[in-house]
């Protein structure tokens, strides 16, 4: 008598397998060369599963944040095991008015965040301009419809950092930073600075440069016509790196 049971096979009526034995991909490729592994299917989900998920949101007006997003980004997707997304918070300003301001239009590549998608991610880096030493209004309003989030403590324990563009040298690379901490302080994240893990290069004073030990940062001119210099967009690359390993470190925990 056979000891193998006899039951439809899972893309049809195909002879059963022991109880405690799976197919391996091999097998499944040589019987259904069309179909995606079953064990492949577990395991892309399990990998998916834990990866540590970091969102970097930000708010451009002139494409600078936007930037440095993207050098972020990859810095972060240099470490192994790491998913990163790269999302914009939603403009609150009237198409005119940002015509007036020549704003760089919004990058579609780039899809527009929602307060709740917040709690998805294990890590977050918010990135701005800056507007009187403080964040941009647009920033500020979205940390303002993450009240839910704050009362639920969905945000609790995340690591965050932050990133940031101004005009002048005296803009506010420090003080904008300073006070964007209120806004992780009152949801209980993690504040993660960069710090002068960079190494020398923080230390030069060969050109002008922005970014500081709170985060990558450029400067735009007051007409938005400097872009990013190579120091900026290398400080921006190791943040990504450096904070996704933070990250990552404290998802294992």
């Amino acid at each position: 008598q056979s000891s193998r049971l006899q039951f439809p096979y899972k893309y049809g009526s195909q002879p059963g397998f022991f109880l405690h034995q799976l197919p391996t991909p091999q097998e499944e490729a040589k019987q259904f060369p069309n179909q995606i592994s079953f064990t492949q299917q577990s395991s892309a989900a399990s990998r998916s599963a834990m990866a540590t998920k970091i969102y970097i949101v930000y708010y451009s007006t002139w494409g600078h944040v936007a930037t440095l997003a993207e050098e972020i980004k990859k810095g972060a997707d240099s470490v192994p095991g790491v998913e990163v997304t790269v999302w914009r918070v939603p403009e609150t300003l009237p198409e005119e008015v940002l015509g007036k301001m020549h704003a760089a239009p919004g990058r579609e590549d780039h899809p527009v965040i929602t307060a709740s998608q917040l709690a998805e991610a294990d890590g977050i880096l918010f990135g701005f301009p800056t507007r009187f030493g403080m964040m941009a209004a647009q920033m500020k309003a979205f940390f303002d419809s993450t009240g839910g989030l704050w009362q639920e403590g969905s945000l609790a324990g995340k690591p965050a950092g932050v990133f940031l563009a101004t005009g002048t040298q005296g803009g506010g690379q420090e003080t904008t930073a300073l006070t964007a901490i209120t806004q992780l302080t009152h949801h209980g994240m993690l504040f993660v600075p960069v710090g002068y893990t960079h190494g020398a290069g923080m230390f030069a004073m060969d050109e002008v440069k922005g970014g500081s030990p709170y985060g990558a940062g450029t400067f735009a001119s007051k007409d938005g016509s400097r872009t990013p210099s190579d120091a900026e967009l290398a400080l921006a690359a190791h943040q990504g790196k450096y904070f996704a390993g933070i990250a990552k470190k404290l998802k294992a925990v």
